[in-house]
């Protein structure tokens, strides 16, 4: 799934020299939530707004999805600043501010720890609270939240002690947060998590009437090319125990992934112990996920007006602007032709690139933003 190859070709060529920018369409990752709408078979979409909280982006979210994830105080402001109907706050180290705007917006709100819940509490929360918690097995993906000491959520022990100063606090409780994964490729394990946090759900729920099951997000689509087959998911999941309470799903990476490109122009090319290189303007502090993850993120080379020797044939390294060896888009990727002036065009990098760039570090000019 793309843009369009006019929109997209187009929205390049018409950036200024020398060029660096993110270029989002919407209309992608609308088309992908409808597709995932289709096989979840009605079950709640929530959009996981720290995978791309670019305006545009986030505008059509708010419009097609059934709701915005937000993991801090700042994205629950930008999500209901962008109309959002339904937001959910999720996250560790949560501040009396944070919750108090929680309370304020009537968000549904993750409690990571025992705090969470008296922070509620003190900021009169009405709204439905659930309970995150570190269950279940580790599962396939590129971060694993749960099946191993982690920050995040209440230990399972702790749960039926929680839930007894949850409902003693007053707080309206309503079920269970049960995010585990980053990045799931395998369909057939993502179901049996979702089919395993409904059956532990509907033992833990004491007290209270279950009616939220939120199964987090985790749907891969790893930025080299594969994607969670949700076909096989809808096949796997068949018609989930749900017992008539909300199933919620947040998807983030899944959504926004296909929906966006990172271009940067080259501004030199050399060779330095055989090894050839392209220098972008731009690199790893607009787009961080190659090197956070180590891996070579595969590109397309749009050409410019090649006024310099055109090298032919050539394995190139990408690297960027910046002054350590560790600003490497690609270790190298083999090119029928490449030129200073070319814009060298990252697909499936919608998602976790701009949002996680440290973009301060010596003071070069920001990417552009562009919206098809």
């Amino acid at each position: 799934m793309t843009a369009p190859d006019a929109a997209l070709g187009a929205a390049i060529g018409a950036l200024a020299s020398p060029a660096s920018a993110w270029i989002y369409d919407p209309s992608v990752l609308a088309e992908r939530l409808a597709r995932l709408r289709e096989a979840l078979a009605g079950h709640t979409v929530l959009y996981a707004m720290k995978a791309c909280a670019n305006p545009g982006m986030l505008a059509r979210a708010v419009a097609e999805a059934d709701g915005i994830e937000c993991a801090s105080g700042g994205e629950l402001e930008a999500a209901a600043a962008a109309g959002a109907a339904r937001l959910a706050f999720s996250g560790p180290a949560k501040t009396a501010a944070d919750l108090a705007a929680a309370a304020a917006r009537g968000a549904w709100v993750h409690a990571e720890s025992l705090r969470d819940l008296d922070g509620l509490a003190a900021a009169g929360h009405t709204g439905p609270v659930a309970l995150r918690v570190n269950r279940g097995g580790a599962l396939p993906g590129t971060h694993q939240m749960t099946g191993a000491p982690t920050p995040f959520g209440f230990d399972e022990g702790a749960v039926p002690a929680a839930l007894e100063r949850a409902l003693a606090l007053g707080l309206d409780v309503a079920g269970f947060h049960l995010h585990a994964v980053s990045n799931c490729l395998d369909a057939a394990a993502y179901a049996r998590h979702v089919h395993g946090s409904l059956a532990w759900s509907h033992t833990a729920a004491r007290g209270f009437t279950l009616r939220y099951v939120n199964v987090g997000g985790g749907l891969g689509a790893d930025p080299r090319g594969p994607v969670i087959d949700v076909g096989a998911l809808a096949e796997a999941l068949g018609r989930p125990d749900t017992r008539g309470a909300e199933l919620v799903f947040e998807p983030g990476r899944f959504l926004a992934a296909p929906a966006g490109w990172y271009v940067a122009e080259v501004l030199d090319l050399k060779s330095v112990r055989g090894q050839a290189f392209a220098l972008v303007r731009g690199g790893t502090h607009h787009f961080r996920l190659p090197a956070a993850w180590g891996y070579a993120h595969p590109f397309t080379v749009a050409p410019g007006p090649r006024e310099e020797a055109v090298w032919e044939d050539v394995e190139v390294r990408v690297c960027g602007e910046l002054c350590t060896p560790r600003d490497v888009l690609n270790g190298g990727q083999r090119v029928a032709s490449i030129a200073v002036g070319d814009r060298l065009v990252f697909a499936n990098a919608g998602a976790y690139g701009w949002e996680i760039s440290h973009d301060r570090f010596l003071g070069h000019p920001g990417p552009r933003q562009v919206l098809i």
